[in-house]
C-alpha cells in the first residue's frame, strides 16, 4: 500500500475549520441492553484526553428501545447526534450513513456491542498522529463465539482475501479509524453495494493495524448469523473481485477436456470389450451431470452481478432517513 503521510492538524486548528478532530460512528439495530453501558465507557475514554469530539448513532430501524434511549442522550449532551433510518437497512448501509454525516478531521467506525473495545481509540489516534491514513483493529481471538461461526469467519476472510484483487487484512472488521481524506474518498463512492472494508483497502494509503482479543458481547444476541454471513461473503467478494466470472471460465475449460477424457475412457471400453453398462448409457449420465453443474454454478455468478448491476442501474437510495436528533 502506499506510503501516504498526511500531516494531521491539532485540536485548535481542527476547531478552526469548523469541525471537531475526531467523528465516532456507531451503527446500532435493537441494541438497548448496551446503549448505556457504550455511553458510559466513550465519555470515560473520551473526556479526560481533552479530544474534541462527536458521536454519530445510527438507528438501523430498531424495534426496541434504542430510539428513545439514543434520542435522551442526544438531547442531554450536543455532541452525540443519531440519524434513524425508516427500517432495517442492514449494516453496511448505516455505517455508509454515519461515514457521511461525519465533520472531524478523522472517523472511527465501532460496533455498540462493546465486543470493540473503545479504549482502542486513544491508541488508534496515536497511530494516526504518526501519519497513518487508516488504522484498523485485527481479531486475534474472537471469545463467547462458538465453534461453527469461529470457523466460518476464519474461511470468510481467507475466501474473500484470496479471491479479491487487493489485499484486504484477514480477521479485520469495520472497526477502525480513517483519516478525513479516505472517508472523503469513501463518501466519494457511487456503489450501493457496499463491502466497507473492502473499498477502504482498495483505496490504498499508509494503513497499520492494532491487535487485539475481541471479548464476547457485554449483553444481547448477535445480529450476524450464519445466513448473513454468507450474504456479507457474497457482497465482499463481489464487490472487489470479477474473480468468480473468471472461475466460471476456467470451469468451462475444465468440463470441455474432462467430457473429452471421459469419452477417450469410454472408446477404450467399447474396444476391449471392458464396458459393463448400457451403451451410451454411462457416458450421457456423466456428461449431462456434469455439465448441467458447472452451467448452473456459472450461470449463478454471473446472474449475481447482473442483479448487482440491476441495482445499480435503478440507482435507488441505499437507507432513508426517517429523522435525525442532534444532526
Amino acid at each position: 500500500m502506499a506510503e501516504d503521510t498526511i500531516e494531521k492538524p491539532n485540536k485548535i486548528n481542527s476547531a478552526m475549520e469548523g469541525g471537531p478532530l475526531l467523528s465516532v460512528v456507531v451503527p446500532v439495530f435493537n441494541e438497548q441492553d448496551v446503549i448505556e453501558p457504550l455511553h458510559s465507557r466513550l465519555l470515560q475514554i473520551l473526556d479526560p484526553a481533552g479530544i474534541d469530539f462527536e458521536i454519530i448513532f445510527v438507528d438501523d430501524g430498531s424495534r426496541d428501545r434504542s430510539a428513545q434511549m439514543l434520542d435522551a442522550i442526544c438531547r442531554s449532551d450536543p455532541r452525540f447526534n443519531v440519524l434513524h433510518f425508516s427500517r432495517n437497512f442492514g449494516h453496511q448501509p448505516a455505517v455508509t450513513a454515519g461515514l457521511r454525516a461525519v465533520n472531524g478531521q478523522c472517523a472511527v467506525v465501532i460496533d455498540a456491542d462493546l465486543q470493540d473495545p473503545p479504549e482502542l481509540i486513544l491508541d488508534m489516534l496515536k497511530l494516526w498522529r504518526e501519519g497513518y491514513a487508516v488504522v484498523y483493529a485485527q481479531k486475534t481471538e474472537r471469545e463467547g463465539s462458538g465453534f461453527l461461526i469461529r470457523h466460518a469467519y476464519r474461511i470468510f476472510y481467507r475466501v474473500v482475501g484470496s479471491l479479491s484483487e487487493v489485499e484486504i487484512p484477514r480477521d479485520s472488521g469495520d472497526f477502525s479509524l480513517m483519516d478525513r481524506r479516505v472517508v472523503d474518498l469513501l463518501n466519494a463512492m457511487p456503489e450501493r453495494n457496499r463491502y466497507v472494508r473492502g473499498l477502504r483497502a482498495w483505496l490504498g494509503f499508509r494503513q497499520t493495524a492494532i491487535k487485539f482479543e475481541r471479548p464476547a458481547r457485554f449483553a444481547g444476541h448477535t445480529k450476524y448469523n450464519f445466513g448473513r454471513l454468507i450474504g456479507l461473503a457474497f457482497d465482499g467478494v463481489l464487490s472487489v473481485s470479477t474473480a468468480p466470472l473468471r472461475i466460471a471460465m476456467y470451469m468451462g475449460f475444465l468440463s470441455s477436456i474432462g467430457s473429452f477424457l471421459l469419452g477417450i475412457i469410454f472408446a477404450i471400453q467399447q474396444i476391449t470389450g471392458k464396458s459393463h453398462t448400457a451403451r451410451g448409457w454411462a457416458s450421457t449420465i456423466v456428461v449431462i451431470l456434469f455439465l448441467g453443474g458447472v452451467q448452473l454454478i456459472c450461470i449463478g455468478f454471473i446472474g449475481e452481478f447482473i442483479g448487482r448491476i440491476y441495482d445499480e442501474v435503478k440507482q435507488r437510495p441505499m437507507y432513508v432517513v426517517a429523522r435525525s436528533t442532534g444532526l
